[in-house]
């Protein structure tokens, strides 16, 4: 039974009061170069950008592109590719 889950990577531009709420600035931080690289999840993530700009590329799915502003839920089973553009740096958590 294989299923492909729609909504893997989800980015929106959050507003104050919900990086607020999510406490988002208490979150760890975590900085890549310009790189390519291939990445799993085995929890979800929020990630916070901070500075920088991302392509990832799901196995089996579309490229999605997010950058500073941008709050962005990776699947818990995501299979991807990380194409860091420009240097990256984010908050993040883990559900």
């Amino acid at each position: 039974m294989s299923h492909h889950p729609v909504n893997q990577i989800k980015v929106e531009r959050p507003s104050a009061e919900r990086l607020a709420l999510l406490g988002v600035d208490q979150w760890p931080t975590w900085s890549k170069e310009v790189s390519i690289f291939p990445w799993q999840y085995s929890t979800s993530e929020i990630a916070y950008i901070l500075q920088g700009e991302v392509t990832v590329t799901p196995k089996d799915g579309e490229p999605v592109n997010f950058g500073a502003g941008d709050l962005v839920t990776f699947a818990s089973g995501l299979d991807c590719v990380w194409e860091v553009k420009q240097p990256l740096k984010k908050h993040y958590h883990f559900e």
